[in-house]
């Protein structure tokens, strides 16, 4: 049986004097240890990203309302939807190092709290100027809470575990969309004119107030760090923090990260990638209710349960990709290929116009693709980079691409407010996502076998 020797002096300096940790691990220590983490966490926290994602993203299904009520167009919604990137963007890097002071549950407590306050505030929205406002006050409160999570990750689970736990996290963004779907369509539609509100006014705030109680409820379950926990023991505490100490000592050895990724090319290549996926990504997920609602005899309660349906298959598609990546040890490929599939789903749309099954099985296609690179990307940084460029790389290919949330949905709106429908918009974003794609097969040759076998690349 493998064994591992603890070492004392961390468990001590960690855990305190009066804490005698000096004994032998096995693997199936290790396993459980790590196993009762991820219960233990990884369910609540996709549940709370389930709600960033939810209240992200519900002006989608609003807008099929509020367009009307609030007598705005798709340009003046492509603003509104796209300002939001722009507060978010702009605080993520003070509110991570907020937190690196804070602690997590602070944190959460006041992430959470703040976005879901303001995705109720949206219900008394009465014109584009104050929509804007509070978009934009949205993606400030929201700012640093996945980046968060992540950095959140790494003080319990060592390198080895990281990828299969983030990519089950990231999962919460299609399974937000299966609740999402029909919860939207189904209050718009029923509650529209109860106490003089609007449906889209009862969507936010009944989606919003959950994302406050899930923000008290995280400041009491959860703990800022393996020491302060009850629910492990000394040697499960010991186990983790010896991983964590090895994983340190070997990024202390490769140097400084973030000067080193702002030195590297790939890295403003990836963020370009990045960039055109996340239009796609933006397309799909705040513009596909309204191409659904568009087609002939659509009420607002199917267009959720269908919008519902597709991303439960996203979600399937989801993982069989996945499964398919590390299984052939190829992740190019595999996202490349998403990506045009995405595109020329995308091209289709116009000629499936006022044909609900062409059109609902080209945004299948659309959606699964989109979900699925979502779930291979973050592979790709750390493959290509060098251990000491990867961490602070991650960090600005995901600042710098994430702006493609804002640049899509505001060229989506304006391009349809000056041709009369969605479609030229779409092609626009179809277009940009295969440049991407390109970028991504031409600027990244294929490693060797020895090193895919090395990173499980």
């Amino acid at each position: 049986m493998q064994k591992k020797l603890i070492d004392r002096n961390i468990c001590e300096k960690l855990f305190g004097d009066d804490v005698s940790i000096q004994f032998m691990t096995s693997s199936r220590v290790r396993q459980s240890t790590y196993r009762k983490v991820a219960w233990r966490m990884i369910p609540f926290l996709l549940l709370c990203y389930m709600m960033a994602t939810i209240d992200r993203f519900n002006i989608g299904f609003a807008k099929l309302q509020f367009l009307h009520d609030l007598k705005l167009d798709d340009g003046m919604y492509g603003i509104a939807a796209g300002i939001f990137y722009i507060g978010y963007i702009a605080l993520e890097v003070p509110s991570n190092l907020w937190l690196v002071r804070t602690g997590v549950r602070r944190t959460l407590l006041r992430i959470m709290v703040s976005w879901g306050a303001v995705t109720c505030a949206t219900m008394l929205a009465h014109s584009a100027i104050v929509f804007y406002i509070l978009r934009f006050l949205l993606g400030v409160a929201e700012a640093g809470f996945f980046p968060g999570i992540l950095f959140y990750i790494t003080l319990w689970f060592p390198d080895r575990l990281r990828g299969r736990i983030t990519s089950l996290f990231v999962t919460a963004v299609p399974l937000g969309g299966v609740i999402a779907g029909p919860a939207s369509g189904l209050t718009m539609q029923h509650l529209d004119g109860v106490a003089g509100f609007h449906g889209w006014q009862w969507l936010f705030m009944i989606e919003g107030l959950p994302t406050v109680v899930l923000g008290v409820i995280a400041y009491f379950y959860l703990a800022d760090n393996v020491a302060s926990v009850r629910w492990l023991s000394a040697e499960e505490k010991g186990v983790i923090a010896a991983e964590l100490a090895l994983d340190q000592r070997d990024r202390e050895t490769h140097g400084a990260s973030f000067l080193a990724s702002l030195k590297d090319p790939r890295v403003y290549m990836l963020a370009f990638v990045y960039f055109c996926f996340f239009s796609s990504l933006t397309t799909v997920l705040l513009w596909m209710p309204s191409i659904l609602k568009d087609v002939v005899g659509q009420t607002i309660g199917s267009t959720g349960w269908i919008s519902g349906g597709l991303s439960l298959l996203s979600t399937v598609g989801m993982v069989f990709v996945g499964y398919s990546s590390d299984k052939f040890r190829e992740r190019r490929w595999h996202v490349s290929m998403c990506g045009f599939a995405a595109s020329a789903s995308f091209v289709l749309l116009p000629v499936a116009h006022g044909n609900l099954i062409f059109t609902v099985a080209l945004l299948a296609v659309a959606s699964v693709s989109v979900f699925s690179i979502l779930g291979l990307f973050w592979t790709i940084p750390s493959a290509y980079l060098s251990h000491s460029a990867a961490a602070g790389g991650i960090a600005t290919i995901s600042s710098l691409g994430g702006l493609g949330g804002a640049f899509s949905t505001m060229v989506i709106g304006a391009i349809s407010v000056r041709f009369g429908n969605l479609y030229a918009g779409i092609d626009f974003m179809a277009a940009l996502t295969s440049i991407g794609m390109l970028t991504l097969l031409c600027g990244f040759p294929r490693q060797s076998h020895s090193v895919e076998t090395a990173e499980n690349y």
